[in-house]
């Protein structure tokens, strides 16, 4: 085994290998006894599908808060969950290495707590690489060529506006509104306008959309009447979840803008030929391209996997070390 490139999100985990792709995408969910809060009894899928229905003695932990570590102990059990999964030592042998993803602006005590349950997690040797880096090389683009690239990463916890150009980074600016203020904005929309409550998991379907409900102009959600406490369905417009949403939408793309204004002229020439690179689980959001292009008339591109090209990024960064420690700095 070659290694792997590791995507720790605040909402999803994704990791990838050389040989074999995309190993795991599933949400960065745990759940621990009470008794025992230093060991998963259930990650993923499995974990978050207990969301509101979650046992007594079972806690739901979420060790990723903003694309960072919130707490060591928890990181530590959910990485070597994964580790379990993905790499077990029957099967490989050997602790295998590992490039880690981390927010662009993460401060270097973060990045140092991502190397620190990386390597007691089980990993032999770990590297970071920024998130939109590793986003941008999964998608093709070359992190090293004399080029700004600039990049939008909506993910669950942050949104990222990074520049990039010849393996440093030329200007970057980041919210803390991203997935999750989009899926509250939405969930208190629907109390307030439809007097319907919903549960987190109805709001994020509702919020994205699934891939078979791409075309439609409306779409069913199911919750509890507010008044009445009764279950209830209500038929919601594709636009009215767009107009709900745009607010939040709009503090991304005003920090689009202050990273926009930070480049230099010839960087901004690459950027209007180049467009703009979306990526992140949030990048999929019912028409946030479209306002983009709308908000600065530049062309914007979302990423073919906008999920999981970080990881594929970080992933192929085991064949290219030099883009590691290009930034690695």
């Amino acid at each position: 085994m070659r290694g792997l490139g590791i995507d720790l999100g605040t909402t999803n985990t994704v990791v990838g290998t050389l040989d074999d792709g995309i190993v795991l995408n599933e949400p960065s969910f745990m759940l621990v006894r009470n008794k025992d809060p230093h060991r998963a009894l259930a990650i993923g899928q499995d974990a978050r599908n207990l969301v509101g229905r979650t046992p007594a003695g079972i806690t739901q932990v979420r060790p990723m808060r903003d694309g960072v570590i919130v707490d060591l102990e928890s990181a530590r059990a959910f990485v070597t969950a994964v580790l379990e999964q993905v790499a077990p030592h029957r099967r490989y042998g050997r602790r295998p290495t590992a490039v880690i993803s981390a927010p662009a602006g993460a401060t270097p005590l973060e990045r140092r707590a991502l190397l620190e349950v990386g390597h007691e997690a089980g990993l032999r040797k770990v590297g970071l690489i920024p998130g939109p880096v590793a986003g941008a090389l999964g998608c093709g683009v070359n992190p090293l060529e004399p080029r700004a690239h600039l990049i939008v990463s909506v993910g669950g916890g942050t949104s990222e506006v990074t520049a990039i150009c010849f393996g440093g980074v030329i200007s970057h600016r980041s919210c803390q509104l991203a997935g999750e203020e989009l899926t509250e904005a939405l969930h208190h929309h629907l109390r307030e306008e439809h007097q319907i409550i919903v549960g987190e998991l109805t709001a994020e379907r509702a919020k994205i959309g699934a891939p078979e409900t791409a075309g439609e102009q409306s779409l069913v959600v199911e919750g509890l009447d507010a008044v009445t406490g009764r279950a209830r369905l209500i038929s919601l417009d594709v636009e009215e979840i767009v107009e709900a949403l745009r607010p939040t939408t709009t503090g991304i793309v005003q920090t689009l803008a202050a990273c926009l204004e930070d480049l230099p002229p010839q960087a901004i020439s690459d950027v209007m030929s180049e467009g703009v690179l979306v990526i992140g689980g949030s990048a999929m959001l019912r028409g946030l391209s479209h306002l983009f292009e709308e908000s600065f008339g530049l062309p914007v591109k979302t990423a073919d996997h906008p999920l999981t090209c970080v990881a594929e990024g970080a992933t192929a960064c085991l064949d290219h070390p030099e883009v590691v420690a290009a930034y690695s700095g």
